[in-house]
Protein backbone atom coordinates (compact mmCIF):
# COMPACT_ATOMS: atom_id res chain seq x y z
CA UNK A 1 0.00 0.00 0.00
CA UNK A 2 1.49 3.31 -0.97
CA UNK A 3 0.52 5.43 2.20
CA UNK A 4 1.90 9.06 0.72
CA UNK A 5 -1.22 8.64 -2.25
CA UNK A 6 -4.47 10.59 -0.24
CA UNK A 7 -6.61 8.24 -2.15
CA UNK A 8 -6.01 5.30 -0.28
CA UNK A 9 -8.23 4.16 2.41
CA UNK A 10 -10.34 6.33 0.94
CA UNK A 11 -11.64 4.99 -1.71
CA UNK A 12 -15.25 3.06 -1.94
CA UNK A 13 -16.75 0.82 -4.37
CA UNK A 14 -18.75 4.04 -5.32
CA UNK A 15 -15.12 5.39 -7.02
CA UNK A 16 -15.55 2.69 -9.48
CA UNK A 17 -19.01 3.03 -10.54
CA UNK A 18 -19.70 4.64 -13.96
CA UNK A 19 -22.81 6.84 -15.14
CA UNK A 20 -23.64 5.06 -18.22
CA UNK A 21 -25.94 1.52 -18.20
CA UNK A 22 -24.40 -1.87 -18.01
CA UNK A 23 -25.37 -3.71 -20.78
CA UNK A 24 -25.66 -6.82 -19.86
CA UNK A 25 -28.81 -9.11 -20.40
CA UNK A 26 -31.11 -8.52 -16.94
CA UNK A 27 -29.84 -11.93 -14.82
CA UNK A 28 -26.28 -12.47 -16.87
CA UNK A 29 -23.56 -13.63 -13.78
CA UNK A 30 -21.66 -10.49 -15.26
CA UNK A 31 -23.39 -7.97 -12.99
CA UNK A 32 -22.57 -9.93 -9.86
CA UNK A 33 -18.69 -9.67 -10.88
CA UNK A 34 -18.50 -6.59 -11.51
CA UNK A 35 -19.79 -5.78 -8.20
CA UNK A 36 -17.19 -7.70 -6.62
CA UNK A 37 -14.62 -6.21 -8.37
CA UNK A 38 -15.81 -2.76 -7.85
CA UNK A 39 -15.60 -3.56 -3.81
CA UNK A 40 -12.31 -5.37 -4.27
CA UNK A 41 -10.69 -2.57 -5.96
CA UNK A 42 -10.51 -0.24 -2.70
CA UNK A 43 -9.04 -3.05 -0.73
CA UNK A 44 -6.03 -3.72 -2.73
CA UNK A 45 -4.53 -0.56 -1.68
CA UNK A 46 -3.57 0.79 -5.55
CA UNK A 47 -4.41 4.24 -6.78
CA UNK A 48 -7.17 4.25 -9.15
CA UNK A 49 -5.20 6.22 -11.49
CA UNK A 50 -2.87 2.90 -11.83
CA UNK A 51 -5.29 0.80 -12.86
CA UNK A 52 -5.86 -0.98 -16.10
CA UNK A 53 -8.90 -3.26 -17.41
CA UNK A 54 -7.76 -4.86 -20.73
CA UNK A 55 -10.38 -7.47 -22.61
CA UNK A 56 -11.08 -9.03 -25.90
CA UNK A 57 -14.15 -9.63 -27.60
CA UNK A 58 -17.16 -10.78 -25.89
CA UNK A 59 -19.84 -10.04 -23.37
CA UNK A 60 -17.39 -10.48 -20.76
CA UNK A 61 -14.95 -8.10 -22.66
CA UNK A 62 -17.03 -4.87 -21.86
CA UNK A 63 -15.51 -4.88 -18.80
CA UNK A 64 -13.87 -1.88 -19.13
CA UNK A 65 -16.70 0.38 -19.72
CA UNK A 66 -18.18 -0.55 -16.76
CA UNK A 67 -15.30 0.01 -14.37
CA UNK A 68 -14.15 3.48 -13.45
CA UNK A 69 -10.38 2.99 -14.01
CA UNK A 70 -7.96 3.33 -16.85
CA UNK A 71 -9.08 0.49 -19.80
CA UNK A 72 -8.29 -1.30 -23.12
CA UNK A 73 -10.88 -2.74 -25.73
CA UNK A 74 -8.90 -5.33 -27.67
CA UNK A 75 -8.62 -7.29 -30.63
CA UNK A 76 -10.73 -11.18 -30.17
CA UNK A 77 -8.63 -13.60 -27.91
CA UNK A 78 -5.63 -10.33 -27.72
CA UNK A 79 -6.24 -9.30 -24.38
CA UNK A 80 -3.25 -11.26 -22.88
CA UNK A 81 -0.69 -10.18 -25.31
CA UNK A 82 -2.06 -6.14 -24.73
CA UNK A 83 -1.87 -6.66 -20.81
CA UNK A 84 1.38 -8.10 -21.09
CA UNK A 85 2.76 -5.21 -23.16
CA UNK A 86 0.99 -3.10 -20.74
CA UNK A 87 2.58 -4.43 -17.53
CA UNK A 88 6.12 -4.65 -18.97
CA UNK A 89 6.14 -0.88 -20.30
CA UNK A 90 5.09 0.14 -16.99
CA UNK A 91 5.67 -2.75 -14.14
CA UNK A 92 3.76 -0.27 -11.28
CA UNK A 93 0.81 -0.50 -13.03
CA UNK A 94 -2.35 -3.04 -11.65
CA UNK A 95 -3.26 -4.71 -14.75
CA UNK A 96 -6.50 -6.97 -14.77
CA UNK A 97 -7.18 -9.04 -17.98
CA UNK A 98 -11.08 -9.91 -18.24
CA UNK A 99 -12.12 -12.61 -20.84
CA UNK A 100 -14.20 -15.52 -21.51
CA UNK A 101 -14.15 -19.08 -22.51
CA UNK A 102 -14.48 -17.96 -26.32
CA UNK A 103 -12.30 -15.00 -26.38
CA UNK A 104 -9.23 -17.05 -24.17
CA UNK A 105 -9.72 -20.72 -24.99
CA UNK A 106 -10.49 -20.56 -28.72
CA UNK A 107 -8.36 -17.63 -30.68
CA UNK A 108 -6.89 -16.64 -27.55
CA UNK A 109 -5.36 -19.89 -26.44
CA UNK A 110 -2.02 -19.52 -27.46
CA UNK A 111 -1.69 -16.39 -25.58
CA UNK A 112 -3.60 -17.92 -22.49
CA UNK A 113 -0.88 -20.53 -22.09
CA UNK A 114 1.85 -18.05 -22.80
CA UNK A 115 1.31 -15.14 -20.67
CA UNK A 116 1.14 -18.10 -17.65
CA UNK A 117 4.68 -19.69 -18.96
CA UNK A 118 6.12 -16.19 -18.06
CA UNK A 119 4.23 -15.74 -15.12
CA UNK A 120 3.95 -11.81 -15.68
CA UNK A 121 2.55 -9.95 -13.03
CA UNK A 122 -1.56 -9.61 -13.74
CA UNK A 123 -4.64 -10.98 -13.02
CA UNK A 124 -7.12 -12.50 -15.42
CA UNK A 125 -11.11 -12.96 -14.67
CA UNK A 126 -12.30 -16.14 -17.09
CA UNK A 127 -15.75 -15.53 -17.54
CA UNK A 128 -16.67 -19.65 -18.08
CA UNK A 129 -20.37 -19.60 -19.23
CA UNK A 130 -19.47 -22.95 -21.35
CA UNK A 131 -21.01 -20.92 -24.50
CA UNK A 132 -20.55 -17.86 -26.99
CA UNK A 133 -23.15 -15.34 -25.70
CA UNK A 134 -22.22 -12.20 -28.02
CA UNK A 135 -22.17 -14.07 -30.72
CA UNK A 136 -25.54 -15.87 -30.20
CA UNK A 137 -25.12 -19.38 -28.57
CA UNK A 138 -22.73 -21.42 -30.52
CA UNK A 139 -20.61 -23.77 -28.63
CA UNK A 140 -17.17 -22.39 -27.00
CA UNK A 141 -14.02 -24.50 -26.29
CA UNK A 142 -15.98 -25.38 -22.59
CA UNK A 143 -18.71 -26.51 -23.97
CA UNK A 144 -19.97 -30.08 -22.48
CA UNK A 145 -19.79 -33.31 -24.69
CA UNK A 146 -23.23 -33.48 -26.40
CA UNK A 147 -24.75 -30.43 -26.19
CA UNK A 148 -27.23 -29.09 -28.25
CA UNK A 149 -26.00 -25.41 -29.88
CA UNK A 150 -26.58 -23.27 -32.43
CA UNK A 151 -23.48 -24.86 -34.30
CA UNK A 152 -24.01 -28.16 -32.73
CA UNK A 153 -27.97 -29.32 -33.76
CA UNK A 154 -26.74 -33.08 -33.32
CA UNK A 155 -24.81 -32.45 -30.17
CA UNK A 156 -21.30 -31.26 -29.77
CA UNK A 157 -18.14 -34.18 -30.69
CA UNK A 158 -15.65 -32.27 -29.00
CA UNK A 159 -13.92 -32.88 -26.15
CA UNK A 160 -14.13 -29.62 -23.81
CA UNK A 161 -11.12 -27.94 -22.10
CA UNK A 162 -10.89 -27.38 -18.35
CA UNK A 163 -8.87 -24.02 -18.19
CA UNK A 164 -7.52 -25.40 -14.50
CA UNK A 165 -6.28 -28.58 -16.28
CA UNK A 166 -4.54 -25.77 -19.20
CA UNK A 167 -3.29 -23.62 -16.87
CA UNK A 168 -1.07 -26.43 -14.66
CA UNK A 169 0.20 -27.80 -17.97
CA UNK A 170 1.36 -24.22 -18.77
CA UNK A 171 2.99 -24.01 -15.44
CA UNK A 172 0.69 -21.30 -13.84
CA UNK A 173 1.68 -20.24 -10.83
CA UNK A 174 -1.69 -19.42 -9.34
CA UNK A 175 -5.21 -21.02 -10.25
CA UNK A 176 -8.25 -19.91 -8.25
CA UNK A 177 -12.61 -21.59 -9.56
CA UNK A 178 -15.56 -19.05 -8.20
CA UNK A 179 -19.37 -19.06 -9.16
CA UNK A 180 -21.00 -15.98 -9.79
CA UNK A 181 -23.57 -16.65 -7.06
CA UNK A 182 -21.14 -16.63 -4.07
CA UNK A 183 -19.92 -12.56 -4.31
CA UNK A 184 -18.44 -13.59 -0.83
CA UNK A 185 -16.08 -16.40 -2.57
CA UNK A 186 -15.59 -14.19 -5.05
CA UNK A 187 -13.88 -11.66 -3.28
CA UNK A 188 -11.86 -13.26 -0.74
CA UNK A 189 -10.31 -15.21 -4.16
CA UNK A 190 -9.83 -11.92 -6.17
CA UNK A 191 -7.76 -10.36 -3.34
CA UNK A 192 -5.46 -13.45 -3.25
CA UNK A 193 -5.33 -13.01 -6.56
CA UNK A 194 -4.37 -9.02 -6.75
CA UNK A 195 -1.87 -10.36 -4.05
CA UNK A 196 -0.34 -12.63 -5.96
CA UNK A 197 2.64 -11.67 -7.96
CA UNK A 198 2.80 -13.37 -10.73
CA UNK A 199 -0.24 -14.32 -13.54
CA UNK A 200 -3.38 -15.23 -11.23
CA UNK A 201 -6.14 -16.97 -13.11
CA UNK A 202 -9.25 -16.59 -11.76
CA UNK A 203 -12.24 -18.88 -13.58
CA UNK A 204 -15.15 -17.73 -12.71
CA UNK A 205 -18.54 -20.08 -13.56
CA UNK A 206 -20.86 -17.64 -14.45
CA UNK A 207 -24.68 -17.83 -15.89
CA UNK A 208 -25.76 -16.77 -19.28
CA UNK A 209 -29.42 -16.98 -18.78
CA UNK A 210 -30.20 -16.29 -22.74
CA UNK A 211 -28.19 -19.30 -24.61
CA UNK A 212 -26.97 -21.53 -21.68
CA UNK A 213 -29.12 -20.99 -18.57
CA UNK A 214 -28.55 -23.12 -15.81
CA UNK A 215 -25.48 -24.50 -17.09
CA UNK A 216 -23.77 -24.89 -13.96
CA UNK A 217 -26.90 -25.43 -11.99
CA UNK A 218 -25.38 -28.88 -10.95
CA UNK A 219 -22.95 -27.17 -9.23
CA UNK A 220 -24.60 -23.94 -7.89
CA UNK A 221 -28.03 -25.04 -7.05
CA UNK A 222 -28.83 -24.19 -3.47
CA UNK A 223 -30.25 -27.80 -2.94
CA UNK A 224 -26.89 -29.44 -4.08
CA UNK A 225 -23.82 -26.68 -3.59
CA UNK A 226 -23.32 -28.00 -0.73
CA UNK A 227 -22.49 -31.55 -1.68
CA UNK A 228 -21.56 -30.69 -5.48
CA UNK A 229 -18.68 -28.29 -4.07
CA UNK A 230 -15.40 -28.16 -2.10
CA UNK A 231 -13.90 -24.56 -0.76
CA UNK A 232 -10.90 -25.05 -0.66
CA UNK A 233 -8.35 -23.06 2.06
CA UNK A 234 -4.95 -23.65 2.36
CA UNK A 235 -3.89 -25.66 5.44
CA UNK A 236 -7.51 -26.70 6.55
CA UNK A 237 -8.71 -30.22 6.36
CA UNK A 238 -10.51 -30.59 2.53
CA UNK A 239 -14.51 -30.89 3.76
CA UNK A 240 -17.57 -30.83 2.02
CA UNK A 241 -21.00 -31.22 2.28
CA UNK A 242 -24.08 -30.42 4.81
CA UNK A 243 -22.46 -30.43 8.44
CA UNK A 244 -18.80 -30.86 6.44
CA UNK A 245 -19.78 -34.71 6.94
CA UNK A 246 -17.94 -35.54 4.23
CA UNK A 247 -14.14 -35.01 2.93
CA UNK A 248 -11.16 -36.10 0.04
CA UNK A 249 -8.60 -38.71 1.16
CA UNK A 250 -5.81 -40.05 -1.08
CA UNK A 251 -5.60 -43.53 -1.93
CA UNK A 252 -3.91 -45.60 -4.74
CA UNK A 253 -2.54 -42.11 -5.84
CA UNK A 254 -6.11 -40.90 -6.54
CA UNK A 255 -8.40 -38.52 -4.96
CA UNK A 256 -11.17 -40.29 -3.10
CA UNK A 257 -14.81 -38.79 -1.29
CA UNK A 258 -15.90 -40.25 1.46
CA UNK A 259 -18.04 -39.68 4.69
CA UNK A 260 -16.86 -39.45 8.12
CA UNK A 261 -17.84 -42.41 10.74
CA UNK A 262 -18.01 -44.35 7.85
CA UNK A 263 -15.71 -47.42 6.69
CA UNK A 264 -13.58 -46.17 9.14
CA UNK A 265 -12.56 -42.88 7.88
CA UNK A 266 -11.70 -39.86 10.57
CA UNK A 267 -10.74 -36.50 10.30
CA UNK A 268 -7.06 -37.79 10.21
CA UNK A 269 -7.63 -39.59 7.12
CA UNK A 270 -9.19 -36.28 5.43
CA UNK A 271 -6.14 -34.73 3.25
CA UNK A 272 -5.01 -30.66 4.20
CA UNK A 273 -4.98 -28.23 1.38
CA UNK A 274 -1.51 -26.87 0.44
CA UNK A 275 -1.98 -24.17 -2.44
CA UNK A 276 1.80 -23.53 -2.01
CA UNK A 277 2.94 -26.98 -2.78
CA UNK A 278 5.64 -26.80 -5.47
CA UNK A 279 4.33 -30.37 -6.83
CA UNK A 280 1.65 -29.85 -8.78
CA UNK A 281 0.09 -33.18 -9.14
CA UNK A 282 -2.30 -32.19 -6.16
CA UNK A 283 -3.19 -29.25 -7.42
CA UNK A 284 -4.05 -30.69 -11.05
CA UNK A 285 -6.02 -33.16 -9.72
CA UNK A 286 -8.03 -30.98 -7.45
CA UNK A 287 -9.18 -28.66 -10.70
CA UNK A 288 -9.83 -32.05 -12.64
CA UNK A 289 -12.17 -32.90 -9.92
CA UNK A 290 -15.79 -33.46 -11.39
CA UNK A 291 -19.40 -34.71 -10.73
CA UNK A 292 -20.03 -37.70 -9.93
CA UNK A 293 -17.79 -39.12 -8.50
CA UNK A 294 -16.29 -35.88 -6.74
CA UNK A 295 -16.91 -32.48 -5.97
CA UNK A 296 -15.96 -29.23 -7.98
CA UNK A 297 -13.03 -27.83 -6.30
CA UNK A 298 -13.96 -23.69 -5.28
CA UNK A 299 -11.41 -21.42 -4.30
CA UNK A 300 -7.97 -20.82 -4.84
CA UNK A 301 -6.59 -24.22 -5.67
CA UNK A 302 -2.94 -23.39 -6.39
CA UNK A 303 -0.76 -19.96 -5.13
CA UNK A 304 2.54 -21.15 -5.76
CA UNK A 305 6.13 -18.34 -5.13
CA UNK A 306 7.43 -17.70 -8.55
CA UNK A 307 9.68 -15.13 -10.50
CA UNK A 308 7.89 -12.44 -12.20
CA UNK A 309 8.64 -12.10 -15.55
CA UNK A 310 8.87 -8.29 -15.86
CA UNK A 311 11.08 -8.12 -12.73
CA UNK A 312 13.21 -10.14 -14.35
CA UNK A 313 13.54 -8.21 -17.75
CA UNK A 314 13.79 -5.08 -15.94
CA UNK A 315 17.10 -6.48 -14.21
CA UNK A 316 18.20 -8.04 -17.18
CA UNK A 317 18.06 -5.09 -19.43
CA UNK A 318 19.81 -2.64 -16.73
CA UNK A 319 22.86 -5.45 -16.52
CA UNK A 320 23.22 -5.30 -19.69
CA UNK A 321 22.83 -1.24 -20.16
CA UNK A 322 25.62 -1.22 -17.37
CA UNK A 323 27.71 -3.56 -18.76
CA UNK A 324 27.49 -2.86 -22.39
CA UNK A 325 30.10 -0.69 -24.19
CA UNK A 326 27.75 0.56 -25.94
CA UNK A 327 25.80 3.88 -24.43
CA UNK A 328 23.99 5.70 -27.15
CA UNK A 329 22.93 5.49 -30.90
CA UNK A 330 26.68 7.11 -31.36
CA UNK A 331 28.38 4.29 -29.96
CA UNK A 332 26.80 1.75 -31.88
CA UNK A 333 26.94 3.87 -35.06
CA UNK A 334 30.80 3.80 -34.63
CA UNK A 335 31.20 -0.08 -33.12
CA UNK A 336 31.29 -3.25 -34.39
CA UNK A 337 32.59 -3.75 -38.33
CA UNK A 338 32.63 -0.33 -39.85
CA UNK A 339 34.04 1.47 -42.69
CA UNK A 340 35.00 5.15 -44.21
CA UNK A 341 34.04 6.25 -47.29
CA UNK A 342 37.13 8.39 -49.11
Amino acid sequence: MNDSNLNIGTLTKQDFKVPNPVKWCAGCGGHSVLSTVQSVLPETGVEKEKIVFVSGIGCSSRFPYYINTYGVHGMHGRAAPIASGIKIANPNLSVWVVTGDGDMMAIGGNHFIHILRRNINVNILLFNNKIYGLTKGQYSPTTPLGSITKTSPEGTIENPFMPGELAMGAQGSFFARVVDTEPKMMKEVCLKAADHKGTSLVEILQNCIIFANEVHNEITGKEVRAEHQIYLKHGEPMLFGEDKAKGLVLEKGKIKAVTLGKDGYTIDDILIHDKKVPDDTMHYMLARMSLPELPVAMGVIRACESKVFESMLVDQVENASKNSKIKNVNDLLRSGNTFEVD
